[in-house]
């Protein structure tokens, strides 16, 4: 069983025709301006092409994440079936990303099998590991299963701007401003073991937490002070 594709509406249908291309030219001018800086946990390596893994990072560095790794990797990412995941998925397939479309717990957790199937094609698979609802911070299952039926580590990191808007949503998502400097913070890998024991998939899971937090406050100290964040 898969997920099933949404109807929009003709509104949306015109948001979904423009608004992609728009956002996709907008973060290529943006990237172009941000200077990265690489942050490496201590027994962590910055990953190289074609990197695969299942990679995991927070849900609200999606915008710098994209700006550094469209022009570095073709990564496929679980993408949700909603009106805002099919706006996502258009967006960052016009920055040359792959999309795979579902859930990873619904039907059968019909994304886990679609990035399944990525990887299979030689492209690492990426997980927004909180979201796409959250809560904020807690890692979800998925990429521990995914990492189950690739035999694939995983693999994390977090992308820090300097200077950032910081909007009011439940992942007080990051939409840095030109010229920033961005923490490109790579963490150790995850290491998940064959076995359906729920204790061992619940360690795992804290385990990607743990290390997803460890990344993103390295990130943060890297520039030794707090983001002076404003809401737009």
């Amino acid at each position: 069983m898969t997920d099933s594709a949404p109807s929009f509406t003709f509104s949306q249908r015109i948001t979904l025709e423009i608004v992609p291309r728009l956002v996709a030219l907008l973060l290529r001018g943006l990237h172009r301006t941000l200077r990265y800086e690489v942050v490496v946990e201590p027994g962590a390596e910055p990953a190289v092409p074609p990197a695969l893994q299942v990679w995991c990072f927070w849900h609200r560095c999606l915008i710098p994440c994209a700006c550094y790794f469209h022009a570095r990797f073709k990564p496929a990412v679980l993408i949700s079936l909603s009106f805002d995941g099919e706006l996502i998925a258009r967006t960052i397939e016009h920055l040359g990303f792959l999309t795979a479309r579902g859930s990873s717990t619904r039907s059968g957790g019909s994304g886990l099998w679609a990035l399944a199937k990525a990887v299979e094609r030689g492209h690492p698979a990426v997980f927004t590991a909180d979201g796409p609802r959250g809560p904020v911070y807690r890692v979800k299952p998925g990429a521990v299963k995914l990492a189950q039926l690739t035999g694939y580590s995983i693999g994390i990191f977090y992308a820090h701007p300097e200077k950032a808007w910081m909007l009011r949503s439940w992942d007080r998502f990051l939409i840095p401003k030109p010229f920033s400097r961005v923490a490109i913070s790579w963490g150790r890998n995850v290491e998940v073991p064959q076995s359906e024991d729920p204790q061992m998939i619940e360690a795992k899971r804290l385990e990607v937490e743990a290390a997803l937090e460890r990344a993103r406050l390295n990130a943060e100290r890297h520039f030794g002070q707090a983001m002076n964040m404003q809401s737009p």
